[in-house]
């Protein structure tokens, strides 16, 4: 990957990562509102807002943040599969991701009872998105710090690759004959 292209797909990435982040911080405070507020329009303001701001902030950045990290490590020396910390970022990631997409029903069903103006307002709040946020924050984390700090370790895959450069690298070049007219 040319080295523009390949900053441009570190700084989509980075952005779409920290932004996924940030959102997630964002839903955490929204959940501990939801859990701590005594005014119950809020409370159910907070779950009926959930769902439509997991479409619309949480998947995409999950979704952009996966598929640059793939395109940036496939497009770097650093590889896809050649790196422990890069495969656990991968799977830290994928795991992340389908949680989020499976707990998207969880926040259709915290909507529909907040929506539901008779429900007790105790039965309306519910410590799930705290959990889960709480979660996300600190696998996001982990992520990050995977990221910055690269901890070495490298994979079977990336030992061949290595031994196969250091062969090519220290194999003799033929020299080439000139061929007779």
């Amino acid at each position: 990957m040319p080295p523009r292209l390949r900053k441009l797909a570190l700084i989509v990435h980075v952005t779409s990562s920290v932004g996924w982040l940030g959102a997630v911080v964002a839903f955490l405070a929204l959940a501990v509102i939801g859990m701590t507020s005594r005014d119950p329009e809020t409370v159910r303001g907070v779950y009926l807002v959930m769902e439509p701001a997991a479409w619309y902030t949480l998947v995409p950045l999950a979704l952009a943040a996966l598929l640059t990290g793939i395109v940036q490590s496939l497009g770097t020396p650093w590889g896809l599969f050649r790196h422990y910390w890069i495969l656990f970022k991968l799977l830290i990631n994928v795991v992340a991701t389908v949680v989020l997409l499976i707990y998207i029903g969880t926040f259709k069903s915290m909507a529909a009872r907040a929506a539901d103006l008779g429900a007790e307002l105790s039965s309306v709040r519910d410590f799930s998105p705290v959990l889960h946020s709480v979660l996300a924050l600190a696998v996001l984390l982990l992520a990050m710090v995977l990221a910055a700090y690269k901890p070495r370790g490298v994979t079977p895959y990336g030992l061949r690759k290595q031994d196969s450069q250091r062969e090519s690298r220290s194999a003799p070049r033929s020299m080439s004959v000139p061929q007779e007219k």
